[in-house]
């Protein structure tokens, strides 16, 4: 099948007469809209994803066995420079460390990286991660370890929740610099609010499933974060740290350009 290009090309140079450099088109077009997928049986891998949206497949970890992953993420290295999966917890991490040469395990974000290369912070500014308390950590982990995947130099400011917000305006001034800034938070979610009142840059709010029974598993902060009467906050799901941080790259990342 022919580029666009070319067929434009041709057509420019009287090669290809009007009704063939149509039909060419949109065979092209409908190529790129179908995508190509690398066909695992159990999996079906969009390996053109990079090219669409900038960011390559992730993989999800829970609910898949150890070999799936092992046999998703192997593959992926021979589609991309990049690799990220979530949810995995130290058994099914163990297996694709034996299985993957240069894979790298991140016990708290329980995630799973590989680098091609190093990777390069691309993306000027950075993203400020602010954890409310240490039990949100591996959530707020979670968000950290995909924007640096995604090119962005993390700032984190952890254990900073509004039962001791003293702590919190001791770093306001990292947190105001930077471009984007996560908050995770459980219990009541109190401090994207706070932190909502205190910023000019877009906050992206993560309520965790940690508190006590009233709080439901995470419902509680969920509900606080979407009636914020603070300007410029975002919610994403519960615990969906890969979600904040995913979107947060992409906010530095068009950031950066216009900068």
């Amino acid at each position: 099948m022919m580029h666009l290009e070319h067929v434009l090309k041709l057509l420019q140079a009287g090669d290809l007469d009007v009704e063939e450099a149509k039909r060419q088109i949109e065979e092209i077009a409908q190529a790129e809209t179908n995508g190509k997928v690398d066909d695992l049986g159990f999996a079906q891998l969009d390996v053109e994803r990079e090219k669409r949206t900038g960011f390559p497949e992730v993989i999800y970890g829970e609910g898949k066995t150890s070999e799936q992953i092992v046999a998703i993420f192997k593959r992926l290295t021979e589609h991309s420079d990049r690799v990220l999966a979530t949810r995995v917890d130290t058994d099914k991490a163990e297996a694709v460390l034996a299985a993957v040469a240069g894979a790298t395990y991140h016990a708290s974000a329980r995630a799973l990286t590989w680098f091609k290369k190093p990777i390069l912070k691309v993306h000027e500014g950075y993203v400020a991660v602010v954890c409310a308390g240490t039990s949100d950590m591996p959530v707020a982990e979670e968000a950290a370890i995909t924007i640096e995947c995604m090119g962005s130099h993390v700032e984190k400011v952890y254990d900073v929740g509004v039962a001791g917000i003293h702590r919190l305006f001791r770093r306001l001034p990292v947190i105001r610099g930077a471009n984007v800034i996560v908050v995770v938070a459980g219990m009541e979610g109190a401090l994207a609010s706070v932190v909502g009142g205190l910023v000019s840059k877009p906050v992206i709010a993560v309520p965790t499933s940690i508190g006590y029974g009233a709080s439901f598993h995470g419902v509680s902060a969920l509900l606080t974060m979407l009636n914020s009467c603070a300007t410029g906050v975002t919610v994403v799901n519960i615990d969906n740290g890969f979600g904040a941080g995913y979107s947060a790259g992409i906010i530095n990342k068009n950031m950066s350009k216009r900068s």
